[in-house]
């Protein structure tokens, strides 16, 4: 499984690669860089786990209260609570964790129902909120890049002119923007250490550096790339690697999910002054 995971990852970047150096992409606002404007979207699993994994529950089957949760049982749930396989976007297959880290994202795994901070609405941080199930939308004009995601109604600015230092922490993080080609190049910091990079408890520290790189590879397709580098937690940098697709539908849009209201209860219902019933 491991080697077909490399293969795969191996595929990818050949043929990635031949087609962007045979690609030339429409110029952007400023006539000089690519244009990456529109609406684009990953279709693979990497929310449910970056790494290559198997079909799964994605619940215990167990009796009694899940954290906050009413008791289920995965049985209830049938096919609706399962993880599709995937063949994973980590290149060379597994997340290089120091011993304690692994042994954190192994007790995440286990109790990701209480932990995963995407069911309780929070932003998803970089890179997550790029491969979460829902589209995003690139503005890019002569001097400036913004990126709104649909999940939670998210956003974030890319500064093209050094900002200098996050000034403080935040969910998506302080994101700088260079050109390298017709490679848009983002280094991501100043980043929370509550967001987790999948639903199986892949984690990291506030000392996380993530530097994106989306390059055109057609008319429709963008090779997105992200390097992640954190001492704390990794004993070297990785990447993750994947194609974006371009939404072509007609009318193609953002639309709301203001996921808040869908927790409020999960959150905060035991201080109602009547509880619902559970």
């Amino acid at each position: 499984m491991r080697l077909l995971t490399l293969l795969a990852v191996a595929s990818l970047t050949l043929s990635s690669a031949a087609l962007a150096e045979t690609y030339k992409a429409p110029r952007g606002p400023d006539g000089v860089h690519p244009d990456l404007n529109g609406i684009w979207q990953a279709l693979n699993s990497a929310n449910y786990n970056v790494e290559m994994h198997t079909a799964s529950h994605s619940l215990q089957l167990r009796e009694g209260p899940m954290g906050p949760l009413p008791a289920v049982k995965t049985l209830y749930l049938g096919a609706v609570g399962a993880v599709p396989p995937g063949l994973g976007v980590v290149v060379g297959g597994s997340i290089p964790y120091t011993p304690e880290a692994l042994a954190i994202r192994d007790e995440n795994k286990a109790n990701w129902i209480d932990r995963d901070p995407e069911i309780k609405c929070y932003l998803p941080g970089v890179p997550r909120a790029t491969y979460m199930p829902q589209p995003f939308q690139i503005f890019q004009s002569a001097d400036a890049v913004f990126i709104a995601y649909q999940y939670a109604g998210a956003t974030r600015e890319i500064y093209m002119e050094d900002p200098g230092p996050a000034p403080v922490d935040s969910w998506m993080g302080w994101s700088h923007g260079t050109w390298e080609g017709d490679t848009l190049v983002v280094k991501v910091t100043g980043q929370l250490d509550s967001t987790w990079f999948d639903r199986s408890g892949n984690h990291h520290s506030t000392q996380m550096v993530v530097t994106e790189r989306y390059t055109p590879l057609t008319a429709n397709h963008l090779l997105y790339e992200a390097t992640i580098e954190d001492p704390e937690t990794f004993t070297e940098p990785w990447t993750i690697r994947m194609p974006l697709y371009r939404r072509m539908e007609p009318n193609a849009q953002l639309m709301e999910f203001r996921c808040v209201e869908f927790v409020e209860e999960l959150m905060y219902g035991e201080w109602r002054r009547n509880p619902l019933p559970r």
